[in-house]
């Protein structure tokens, strides 16, 4: 008897994340520059919030302004994880960022030996990025 396997292709968990920010278009040209590299442009642009990512199939970042109009603000212990492929386009993107106006909240380095590796920012608005590869 053959043994069949199906395998399940482009199913992620995560659809996009969200992130508040207090000025729309420079939040948009801050991620669409520091994450071109990597094929990240900006998908869908409405009113309030825009959707960067490299399709529509693959897992997105989304940029608004809070839906009550509040002050935008970071919550404690939130973060978002971008994994761009590799340990350099960590670094690349780390450095990419900071000379966007991000701060450091982090410099690149190994973490978990042989397991993770993590550059940590702050984009322009204080929302803490991580850029990671795991292996």
């Amino acid at each position: 008897m053959k043994s069949i396997l199906i395998y399940l292709k482009g199913i992620n968990m995560i659809s996009y994340a969200t992130i508040g920010v207090s000025d729309l278009e420079k939040s948009e040209n801050f991620y669409n520059e520091l994450l071109a590299s990597i094929g990240a442009k900006t998908l869908i642009k409405m009113e309030r919030i825009i959707f960067i990512g490299k399709s529509m199939e693959e897992p997105m970042l989304s940029v608004c302004i809070p839906y009550n109009e509040g002050e935008q603000n970071c919550g404690n212990g939130n973060m978002i994880a971008i994994a761009p492929g590799s340990k350099g386009k960590c670094d690349e993107l780390y450095h990419k960022a900071l000379s966007l106006g991000a701060t450091s909240e982090g410099e690149p380095g190994q973490r978990i030996p042989d397991v993770f590796y993590g550059a940590y920012i702050r984009d322009l608005d204080g929302n803490k990025i991580v850029f990671n590869h795991f292996g």
